[in-house]
């Protein structure tokens, strides 16, 4: 959502809470989704611990010798008969897609999903140029009907019922009103088929791409995305440069991660590994293929010794699916590309704090989004130290660090809570006196910052004489 359209954060936040329907649909998909990665884990793994740190240190592999690897990996895709792009900038893509239809002499492009492509703005940016971009991936298609935008980043459209969906192809594509996955299927692949009957140039994003080889892996479910990469004359796969890792082995690492985490899924129905242009004697695939790397602020937070963690992401929405706030609140509260506890940590390292800071108190900091991520970013940790940066007291220069207020009285009480927390006596001092200001803060609960928006929606308990003593039980030591 551009930032002239984005609501304040609390007013999304009230009506997205207020929205039962929306409520109800993403918290049974996510109960679902928790439960078949759990299921498939304990069923198909024997160490899914030591593949998660094997998949670390191969995505920090390439991280650390990126450079090498996107120019290794240009070489061998050259070789293989593909065209590589260069773009440094969300606006720099945009134009090499737009350059490309226009040689072609094309007016519509056929896209498989890609949140790259989401990132970029890429529909908006060919609807002003006179283009059409059209959605092939079922999720991504009902939204583009609808003139909606993706609340997850695996399953966009996860927020729409069936008799949701149903009523948007019959309002939209002019169907029968159905309710049956089946029914709403078959509408959806006939609209789709005639699509793809003139089909010139489609669009991919890319899951992995391997340096050594020169190929780009897609993984999908649906065959949409096949048919946009080997139906087309023309195919542009869209990458960023945190995509590229070292070789085939590493990727399927990533790969035998990433599904089981994304939709509890052991394998997905399919791997598409491209190796470059159709060949002389085969029977299809595209004349030409291009792949657009493009950096976006990537290289700026890879240079970040705080943030950098979060290149290793491989999009597959495990955070979201078990976050707490996200279950509640829903991807479109972000206003933001990415949602989520990773929408937390990239949004302000690729768009700017300044823009999609807000988005960071959006977290309970309970850990769960840690703990579930396969390549182990520590999420939690990361949004700590954002909420550091916003408050202005990073150690590294972020994104939109300069347009930001910062709020004196927060900085002033929070470097005076890291003085107490820090300090033994200090703090045992702190708690143990701490309930003689319960007057003045159930007195005063309704005008003091902080307190006051708490108390709006909860009872403030009071505080307890022996406070110190509780804190030691529920810590489970004694430093007396």
């Amino acid at each position: 959502m551009s930032a002239e359209h984005k609501l304040p954060h609390e007013v999304a936040v009230h009506e997205n809470l207020s929205n039962e329907q929306m409520r109800t649909n993403l918290t049974t998909a996510m109960h679902i989704l928790q439960k078949n990665r759990l299921k498939v884990i304990d069923d198909k793994f024997e160490d899914w611990q030591g593949l998660r740190a094997r998949a670390k240190q191969a995505k920090n592999n390439a991280l650390m010798s990126l450079d090498e690897c996107l120019l290794e990996f240009e070489k061998n895709a050259t070789k293989n008969g593909m065209h590589v792009h260069w773009a440094s900038s969300d606006t720099d893509a945009c134009e090499i897609i737009y350059q490309i239809m226009m040689e072609k002499k094309a007016n519509k492009i056929l896209k498989g999903k890609s949140m790259a492509s989401e990132e970029i703005g890429l529909n908006h940016y060919l609807e002003k140029k006179g283009l059409k971009a059209v959605e092939t991936d079922l999720g991504e298609l009902v939204l583009q009907l609808d003139e909606d935008t993706p609340v997850h980043i695996v399953v966009p459209a996860i927020h729409r019922n069936r008799y949701q969906i149903g009523q948007i192809f019959k309002d939209k594509l002019g169907a029968s009103l159905e309710s049956e996955p089946e029914k709403l299927n078959a509408i959806a692949r006939e609209h789709l088929r005639n699509q793809f009957e003139d089909l010139k140039i489609g669009l991919s994003g890319v899951n992995f791409a391997i340096s050594e080889q020169g190929a780009i892996w897609l993984i999908e479910n649906e065959g949409n995305g096949r048919m946009c990469t080997t139906a087309s004359d023309i195919h542009i796969a869209l990458c960023g440069i945190e995509k590229v890792m070292q070789s085939f082995e590493d990727v399927a690492t990533m790969v035998h991660l990433l599904t089981p985490s994304a939709t509890g899924q052991f394998i997905p129905t399919y791997n598409n590994i491209i190796t470059g242009p159709r060949k002389n004697g085969d029977l299809d695939g595209p004349k030409e293929v291009h792949i657009v790397l493009f950096d976006h602020n990537r290289s700026r937070m890879l240079a970040n010794k705080n943030y950098y963690e979060a290149l290793r992401c491989i999009r597959c929405g495990a955070c979201m699916n078990f976050c707490p706030v996200y279950d509640k609140i829903g991807g479109h509260t972000y206003q933001t590309t990415y949602p989520g506890p990773i929408g937390e940590v990239i949004s302000p390292n690729l768009f700017g704090i300044d823009k999609t800071g807000d988005i960071l108190s959006f977290c309970s900091l309970c850990g769960c989004c840690s703990e579930v991520c396969p390549v182990k970013i520590p999420l939690a940790d990361l949004i700590r130290t954002l909420r550091s940066n916003k408050a202005g007291q990073g150690e590294q220069k972020l994104l939109g660090d300069e347009n930001i207020h910062h709020n004196k009285a927060e900085s002033f009480a929070m470097r005076n809570f890291q003085m107490a927390a820090t300090n033994g006596w200090l703090w045992r001092f702190s708690l143990g006196n701490a309930h003689y200001f319960n007057w003045a803060v159930q007195g005063l609960k309704n005008t003091l910052p902080v307190i006051k928006k708490w108390s709006e929606f909860k009872d403030l308990p009071s505080i307890k004489t022996d406070l110190y003593k509780e804190v030691q039980k529920l810590e489970g030591v004694s430093y007396e």
